[in-house]
């Protein structure tokens, strides 16, 4: 959990609104809750530029921005640099908050705002952040798993079509992967190839 003050120090937050009393009064906010500041925007463009510049670890980002809007920025970033988004809107709207989902943003707060809220609300973006990417790496571990198993078991129907047991194909898959010091996956993937060059089917 990130609740100790020795955690929020190390954090940078980024402040992205068009409005100049908003970022000051965020700014001094974010510094009070003692996160650091790593840079601040005006602007949708700017603020997609320099975030991914200055790779910060949270963003504060105003919906309703000149060039590009903070939707649109939230999106891009999904793509390109995922990082934990609180987004800050003027009014609360059914359309806004759905979209601001699909950008896997973290948190929303209506203005004006309150330090009182946005503390809790950081940590709250940063923890939903990391579990949702820990869902994620073992979402791709176990994809992973799945895909080694399927090569594996095709390799193996390679070579018990050759007149071996399935016991003993997977036994020389083992060893031969000890011997050359490569995964199974590797050396079933080299299999696969070679029997498919061979007219083997699996």
């Amino acid at each position: 959990m990130l609740n100790s003050m020795d955690d929020k120090k190390i954090l940078r937050l980024f402040i992205a609104d068009d409005e100049a009393v908003i970022r000051m009064g965020l700014k001094a906010m974010v510094t009070t809750l003692g996160y650091r500041v790593a840079g601040t925007a005006a602007n949708g463009a700017d603020a997609l530029e320099m975030v991914k510049r200055l790779k910060p670890d949270v963003l504060l980002l105003d919906i309703k921005m000149p060039e590009m809007d903070g939707l649109t920025v939230a999106e891009r970033l999904a793509v390109e640099m995922p990082l934990p988004i609180v987004m800050l809107t003027a009014y609360p709207d059914r359309a806004l908050i759905e979209r601001a989902a699909n950008a896997s943003v973290m948190g929303y707060l209506v203005k004006p705002i309150h330090e009182a809220k946005l503390g809790p609300l950081i940590e709250v973006a940063m923890n939903r952040f990391a579990e949702m990417r820990d869902i994620a790496q073992k979402a791709y571990q176990l994809r992973s798993q799945l895909e080694t198993r399927e090569i594996v078991e095709t390799a193996k129907r390679i070579l018990v079509a050759t007149g071996i047991s399935e016991a003993e194909a997977y036994y020389r898959l083992q060893m031969t992967a000890r011997r050359k010091r490569r995964s199974m996956q590797q050396i079933a993937e080299a299999i696969v190839a070679m029997g498919r060059n061979l007219g083997i089917k699996p």
